[in-house]
């Protein structure tokens, strides 16, 4: 009998017997071991660096040196591994050497395994001392107070727009800035254990179930929606009420032992939203930056026009433009805009200092690099 042989992913003959398969797994372990040899000299080295940071006050955590790891490791890749597998490995290599330079801790809006746990896991791994908070203001406060080195709050979702808590609290502390940037393709997903039929109530975030009410109201008519402080808290309550379904994330179904009934029942399929990074600090230019800022203008006729003038004269690309009430004043309003650019670059100084003229007054909340779509 002909033993079978087949090429393997580099060309050479791979034995199919069980010996085949043993000099193949022997192989991967030595593999293994050179590469934890390897990662174990990154690491070494990575703390070096923690070491010089240290003595020269610079930041553990660099937004736009991790930016352009991941996006040199991402551009040799030629597989078979995927670009989500390379990045989530990596993510925890620099995760786990952030660790060895000094232990940071990070603020974020709970429990664990909601959405603003899941981009906080994104941006910053495993190998992070992570602080619960109960609202978005006390992730504000944390980061004012040094609490936390980093917090992560909410800016954006791209069904239901702006996140006020999160610009009422870049008004109430400006001192606090954007250091980097995280945007999460939102899938929400219905968990249960019930059958859909004895489904009678439905919990979730506010935002969740505002993303998902054309779905619940087509799909689950006679339940009522129960808004909670997160989607985390709403898969925890349903865990023994025969009659409730949540909607929250995957990761939150295998917290909390829960079936997932139907995916992605979100309505709008681009569903996004984007998180910030907050700190006492921006961060270093890389060439692909944003800058964000706040401002008030007079309350006459063109006041704003004269202020989007001023980035038309100087070529400068919007990116998101904001209003929110000035609780302070009524009828008055303060503005968010962020914008391509770094506040180091040169048209962007020029800019700014334009803005001042215009604006009564005007605060730079941040230069941070520009972030690519994530899925959750």
């Amino acid at each position: 009998m002909t033993r079978k042989n087949e090429s393997g992913s580099d060309g050479t003959p791979t034995d199919r017997s069980p010996a085949g398969l043993k000099a193949l797994r022997a192989q991967i372990d030595k593999f293994d071991l050179q590469i934890l040899e390897t990662l174990n000299k990154r690491a070494a080295i990575a703390a070096q660096i923690g070491k010089i940071k240290s003595e020269i006050g610079g930041e553990v955590f660099n937004a736009s040196r991790e930016e352009e790891v991941l996006s040199n490791v991402l551009g040799a890749n030629k597989g078979p591994l995927k670009e989500v597998t390379v990045k989530g490995i990596f993510r925890e290599l620099m995760s786990g050497c952030r660790a060895l330079q000094g232990a940071k801790r990070v603020a974020f809006l709970g429990p664990e395994y909601s959405y603003s746990h899941l981009a906080a896991l994104e941006r910053f791994g495993g190998a992070i001392e992570y602080v619960r908070v109960g609202s978005i203001p006390a992730v504000f406060e944390e980061v004012g107070r040094r609490h936390v080195d980093y917090g992560l709050v909410p800016l954006e979702n791209s069904t239901d727009g702006r996140i006020a808590d999160t610009l009422d609290s870049f008004v109430r502390l400006p001192q606090v800035r954007i250091c980097s940037e995280i945007r999460l393709r939102v899938r929400h997903h219905l968990l249960a254990n019930c059958e859909q039929t004895a489904i009678r109530k439905v919990y979730s975030k506010a935002q969740a179930l505002s993303q998902c009410r054309h779905w619940l109201g087509k799909n689950l008519p006679h339940a009522t929606t129960h808004e909670v402080s997160s989607t985390a808290d709403a898969a925890r309550l349903v865990q023994t009420d025969p009659h409730a379904a949540a909607v929250a994330s995957r990761q939150a179904a295998v917290r909390y032992n829960l079936r997932v009934l139907f995916s992605n029942i979100e309505d709008q399929p681009d569903n996004e939203t984007r998180f910030a990074v907050i700190a006492l600090h921006d961060s270093p230019k890389t060439g692909n930056d944003k800058t964000a800022v706040m401002f008030q203008t007079q309350h006459s006729p063109g006041a704003l026009a004269d202020v989007l003038s001023v980035f038309k004269q100087n070529k400068i690309n919007l990116t998101w433009i904001e209003s929110f009430p000035y609780k302070d004043v009524k009828g008055e309003y303060v503005f968010f805009v962020d914008f391509d650019g770094h506040n180091e670059d040169a048209k962007v100084k020029k800019a700014l200092k334009s803005l001042e003229a215009v604006c009564d007054p005007i605060s730079v909340i941040g230069s941070f690099p520009a972030a690519k779509l994530t899925d959750e």
